[in-house]
């Protein structure tokens, strides 16, 4: 259960609706998931996060919106958020993520998550050639 609840759109203020409905207009869909609905119980939190993924998700930059959400995917493993990990997975699959790509991302999180841990154990000084 979420900590403070969740709003449904029932009950939601009338500014939580307004970021509601973009969400709901934006993803071309007719339901609020829970993160949404959860964070709602703070309006400038909803809407400043909404504002930020929506942003920042956006088809048309530099990444395509399927390696985006494969680095989603990835760092939600590495930070072992559950949520995330369910949203941005089928949110990877409707992109075009198949099985194997999805196998093969996780063999690559938990390789970089290996050496990371490895790299600091032995406090390994940074290779000037990588400075450059």
């Amino acid at each position: 259960m979420a900590t403070l609840g969740l709003v449904e759109y029932a009950d939601a203020s009338p500014e939580v609706r307004a970021v509601y409905d973009d969400i709901m207009s934006t993803r071309r869909t007719d339901w609020i998931n829970n993160f949404w609905k959860a964070i709602a119980s703070d309006p400038a939190t909803l809407k400043r996060t909404w504002e930020s993924i929506k942003q920042i998700m956006a088809p048309g930059g530099a990444i395509d919106p399927l390696t985006k959400e494969l680095i989603y995917v990835a760092v939600s493993v590495t930070n072992q958020c559950g949520y995330c990990i369910a949203s941005h997975t089928a949110a990877a699959r409707k992109a075009g993520m198949s099985d194997a790509m999805f196998a093969e991302l996780m063999a690559v999180a938990g390789m970089a998550n290996e050496t990371n841990r490895l790299a600091s154990g032995y406090q390994v000084e940074i290779d000037d050639r990588f400075k450059t």
